[in-house]
């Protein structure tokens, strides 16, 4: 059925790297799918239905961390050893955090704009922006992958994190403006 030994990246036929494929990703998940499907074990032995539903589940699982650069790269981390956990750790960049404290103070004051939904915007776009950014300079820290590179991935790690929850917040930002227009 399914081998489990496999690393992600083994399980969908990819190498293993931070820049991957991502239509040749999708189209292998949905091919694993096809042969673990719970559906097609309905009438198996209890064996076979606890092992297809152990791989769907391990296939998604494995399809989401790959497909969201920020999992992809924890993953990558640990494949080299690294199982720190990088959500409660903090850049050393302090100019870094200070733009961050910047940029929130924007997004509070995006509220009380007269169009906050552009306001936001402009925020959520510089942010997709430097998350892209983060996205190229992850890419290059996984080409030889020595120690310090890890180090600088596990950084660059750091930051990408922070930029997602900014991008979360202005999300919610967005969902509390349009409940108050309700």
């Amino acid at each position: 059925m399914l081998d489990f030994s496999k690393n992600y990246f083994e399980l969908f036929g990819l190498p293993v790297g931070y820049i991957i494929d991502v239509d040749k990703l999708a189209e292998r998940f949905r091919e694993l799918q096809r042969v673990v499907h719970p559906d097609r074990y309905a009438n198996a032995p209890d064996h076979e239905r606890r092992l297809s539903m152990q791989g769907a589940t391990r296939i998604n699982e494995a399809y989401q961390t790959l497909k969201d650069p920020i999992r992809r790269a924890h993953y990558l981390l640990s494949l080299h050893g690294i199982d720190s956990d990088v959500e409660k750790e903090t850049t050393r960049d302090t100019d870094f955090l200070m733009e961050q404290l910047e940029l929130r103070e924007q997004l509070e004051a995006a509220r009380h704009q007269p169009d906050p939904y552009a306001a936001i915007n402009a925020l959520v776009s510089d942010i997709n922006q430097r998350i892209t950014s983060l996205v190229g300079q992850m890419a290059l820290q996984f080409e030889s992958a020595t120690p310090e590179q890890l180090e600088d991935a596990r950084e660059i790690l750091r930051k990408m994190q922070f930029l997602q929850k900014f991008r979360h917040d202005a999300d919610a930002l967005e969902a509390e403006l349009d409940e108050s227009l309700q």
